[in-house]
């Protein structure tokens, strides 16, 4: 126990974190009918968390490394569960929301340590074996999050897919502080603070607005406001950065094009993949008819494509250029995402799946090749913090994924409602955050599956587009790296984030 006691400690925050990533998505109707949460309080649920992992992560690396990252990690593990707790006791969506986005905190203060915990407590064969572990695991959290969150929301409560983080954390911060060592970072690296504060203000006003944009329409004055102030936290991050001594991103290595493309390809990745799917589950519950744990299975072939794919992949796809792996497992989500938008008002679920395998392959090749092809474009003493970019990037795109094509299926929504009933706006908010039942005096079933069906073709038309068009931006600029001169050091990628 003592040997493998650090991997899992680490392994248990690490499926917890990203685990929640997923697990709310079958719960949001169920949410939405005990909250009274609106379609933008839904969003918030998913993006917060989203958000503070990206706006975090990098700065959380940092302090990490100058205050030990075993105190960080059992930290952010100890605010991770208190935050679960009030989650689950939350009496009002804002509280809900407030606390998810304290999840998130704790959350990146765990998901910017493993690695380098792992890093620093194995060795050579052990530390490979420790890291194949970890990427299992992390790719199960995620596969197995949907299927989770509907047995426990079906069999006890939504409120359940958060009390149940409180054993495992308290079991992790145990293990960890007794099996766990403490390390440091090299160097005089210091806290980024003013960069983290501007980049969150920038991640936070821009989902904010496309989030309210349908609403408030694009031209209002708050989305307009709004999209200024995201503006102005952006060029207050350049400048920040550029006269940082320890920047949290060193903004010269966006002039290397293989790293900026796989900064693309991070962001509209886990958009392309993931953005739909919450909303495909509110369909599948409040239109035909699911249980949460069947709505959880029907993304199941996505989850169990990606796992296989990723685990037969790595030994046969050894050798294979990133461009090759990441821009074709792009384009492959990007197809499989298109392929989900052939729903009308008579269409099952069952059309989906063809869909679903198809966007799990691509995510299994694109998965375990992005971080290191992110180490591969930077010089090796910028491999950490290129390794943390990418994960930013992702969780990024994740959010600002499930706001954009909120507003697409809303909008796409509201058109198919007009003349159908008094307010086709209203509606149309109402059918896509789960008040389907409440509408069926109101307005024709039938109309109600055909604008739902035309709001989820509309997100995954925009979803797939975005996705084959980073498959193609990867294969066209993104260049293989050119070997390591004798001398210099070469890093060896670790195994990506889930």
């Amino acid at each position: 126990m003592r040997k493998w006691g650090p991997l899992v400690a680490v392994c248990l925050g690490t499926f917890m974190l990203l685990l929640d990533v997923t697990i709310v998505i079958v719960a949001l109707p169920d949410m939405a009918g005990s909250l009274g949460a609106s379609l933008s309080e839904l969003q918030w649920v998913i993006d917060i968390y989203a958000l503070a992992l990206a706006a975090l992560l990098l700065g959380a690396g940092a302090a990490a490394d100058v205050t030990g990252r075993r105190r960080v990690y059992a930290a952010g593990t100890a605010v991770f569960a208190l935050a679960s707790l009030a989650c689950g006791l939350a009496s009002s969506p804002a509280v809900l929301i407030a606390m998810r986005g304290l999840q998130g905190v704790g959350g990146a203060a765990m998901f910017a340590t493993t690695l380098s915990l792992l890093g620093s407590a194995y060795q050579g064969k052990d530390r490979s074996v420790a890291l194949g572990v970890w990427g299992a695991v992390s790719g199960a959290a995620a596969a197995i999050g949907p299927v989770l969150g509907g047995v426990l929301t079906q069999a006890l409560d939504w409120r359940w897919i958060f009390f149940v983080n409180l054993p495992v954390s308290a079991l992790a911060i145990w293990m960890t502080l007794r099996c766990v060592p403490e390390s440091t970072g090299q160097g005089e690296r210091r806290v980024d603070a003013a960069g983290t504060v501007a980049f969150a203000a920038f991640a936070g006003a821009l989902t904010f607005a496309v989030v309210r944009a349908d609403a408030e329409g694009w031209v209002s004055a708050p989305t307009l406001v709004t999209l200024a102030v995201a503006a102005l936290a952006l060029a207050a991050f350049v400048v920040v950065e550029r006269r940082a001594a320890h920047p949290l991103l060193d903004l010269r290595l966006l002039r290397r094009p293989s790293f900026a493309v796989v900064m693309l390809a991070a962001l509209a990745f886990n958009a392309a993949a993931f953005g739909v799917l919450p909303y495909t589950s509110i369909w599948l519950q409040t239109l035909m008819g699911l249980s949460p744990v069947r709505g959880g299975l029907v993304v199941l072939p996505l989850a169990v494509a990606s796992f296989v794919v990723a685990a037969v992949g790595g030994r046969l796809l050894h050798g294979v250029s990133p461009r090759l792996v990441i821009g074709v497992g792009l384009v492959l989500i990007g197809g499989g995402t298109l392929a989900q938008g052939v729903l009308d008002e008579s269409t099952g679920w069952g059309v989906l799946v063809p869909g679903f395998v198809l966007t799990g392959i691509g995510v299994g090749l694109v998965s375990p090749a992005l971080a290191g092809a992110a180490l591969a474009s930077v010089p090796p003493h910028n491999a950490g913090m290129a390794g943390g970019a990418v994960n930013t990037f992702r969780q990024l795109g994740y959010a600002l994924g499930v706001a954009v094509f909120g507003t697409v299926l809303t909008s796409r929504m509201t058109d198919s409602l007009h003349g159908v009933t008094g307010n086709a706006q209203e509606a149309a908010h109402a059918l896509a955050g789960g008040g389907a039942a409440a509408l069926r005096g109101q307005v024709p079933d039938e109309a109600l599956h055909a604008a739902f069906a035309s709001g989820l073709d509309g997100a995954a038309l925009v979803a797939g587009a975005a996705g084959v068009l980073a498959g193609l931006a990867v294969l066209v600029f993104l260049r293989p790296a050119a070997p390591a001169r004798p001398g210099h050091d070469t890093v060896k990628a670790p195994v990506p984030t889930g």
